[in-house]
């Protein structure tokens, strides 16, 4: 049984999401002991979404016991009130998980609708749960429909052609304050997979002047990226310099007292885009004069909508893809009575061609016999699936446990 918790940012409070961001993908290895029904998790965490994909043993009664363990297991590692996490998160179950997850890989629950990153979040995602052994054949048949179905989205309809990102909404807002970008001095905080898709939207609007900062020490980016690398002991006044901050990393890098100190009271405008979750920026520097803050919240706030016909396109897509996973499922679900019908039919096949070999004709009846069991075999197994696709499977299962003793 597969089921879902998520959080996002339409529906849960920033700062309940912000908890929750905390807890991150390690949470995967945590919620896969948070109840004896789970049989494996995989945790999706972004800068505006916490998900947890869990597989349930299908002979429960109910996933509800299994699912406010894990809550209470996500309110521990958050540090927030169970009730709260109850309240901030929304319930799947079945096959609407597939749609749900489908509709995330390809972008479609996103703030900037259509968004790249996304598809190669999910990715990851799986990757690291499946690293740590904490997956499970459903749920590996899962995330890999979800990919393919985000590349067909993406090939199928205008949402590939766009580039979206949240990074490149956030660098959109922003360029209705900056004169001229090629002018503009631009600090970068952080070295990783969003410092680079950060420094590709900078750049794809003409940003020249870009230093970067890590707190990691980690040089190899501003080395390949041709950048300027800005030290620890030189941060505060490159920061305080720039004309427009983009902040993508795991800590608090600009605390409102250390720039407000920095900038001594200039007010000279700078615009700080905080991409971090949690928080990069302390709330307060939006309050500094002359200083802008783009949080995810204001950005959230300000995304645009996009072509309905567009997204429903989209959203058929998805639908489909959704569809042909729940009867593929179901398919599965019967497998192991199709390997019991198989072996009945083919040991009563070879007794039957043991008992006649030797005799007159005996290649014509064996291979009379080999014919009609597998027809036998066919229609037996292709009814199975018809019935199991339909929703049906469970009946014939307990027909072939009925007929062939010790089939599970």
């Amino acid at each position: 049984m597969l089921v879902c918790l998520s959080a996002h940012q339409r529906a849960t409070s920033f700062d309940s999401l912000e908890r929750l961001s905390v807890v991150g993908d390690d949470a995967a290895a945590s919620l896969r002991t948070a109840h004896e029904a789970v049989q494996g998790t995989v945790v999706l965490s972004t800068c505006n979404r916490f998900e947890a994909y869990f597989d349930l043993a299908d002979d429960i009664a109910s996933p509800i016991p299994a699912m406010d363990a894990a809550m209470e297991r996500i309110a521990d590692l958050s540090g927030l009130p169970f009730r709260t996490v109850r309240e901030s998160v929304d319930f799947a179950q079945g096959n609407r998980v597939a749609r749900h997850l489908f509709a995330v890989s390809a972008g479609l629950d996103s703030v900037a609708v259509g968004e790249d990153e996304i598809a190669g979040q999910v990715r990851r995602a799986l990757d690291n749960a499946r690293s740590e052994g904490l997956t499970s054949p459903s749920l590996e048949r899962l995330f890999q429909r979800a990919t393919e179905t985000s590349r067909v989205v993406k090939n199928a309809t205008r949402l590939g052609e766009s580039g979206r990102s949240l990074v490149r909404l956030a660098v959109e807002l922003a360029s209705s304050r900056v004169d001229d970008w090629s002018t503009a001095r631009v600090l970068l905080v952080g070295t990783g997979r969003y410092a680079a898709a950060s420094l590709a939207a900078l750049r794809a609007v003409g940003a020249a002047d870009v230093r970067v900062h890590s707190r990691s020490g980690r040089r190899s980016f501003a080395q390949r990226e041709q950048l300027v690398e800005v030290p620890e002991d030189a941060y505060a006044a490159e920061a305080a310099r720039a004309h427009v901050i983009v902040t993508c990393t795991t800590d608090v890098v600009l605390a409102a007292p250390v720039h407000a100190a920095a900038r001594g009271g200039d007010a000279t405008p700078q615009i700080v885009i905080d991409l971090g979750m949690p928080r990069n920026v302390d709330p307060g520097v939006g309050a500094l004069p002359g200083v802008e803050l783009l949080d995810l919240d204001t950005i959230r706030v300000h995304a645009p909508m996009d072509e309905f016909a567009l997204i429903d396109e989209a959203r058929e897509i998805v639908a489909s893809a959704a569809h042909r996973h729940a009867v593929a499922r179901r398919v599965h679900e019967v497998a192991p009575q199709v390997v019991a019908v198989r072996s009945f039919v083919d040991e009563a096949l070879e007794a039957e061609i043991a008992r006649v070999r030797g005799k007159e004709g005996a290649e014509a009846i064996e291979a009379a016999l080999r014919h009609f069991s597998g027809v036998l075999t066919h229609r037996l197994i292709a009814q199975g699936h018809r019935l199991a696709s339909t929703g049906a499977g469970t009946q014939w299962a307990d027909a072939v446990r009925t007929v062939i003793p010790g089939a599970p």
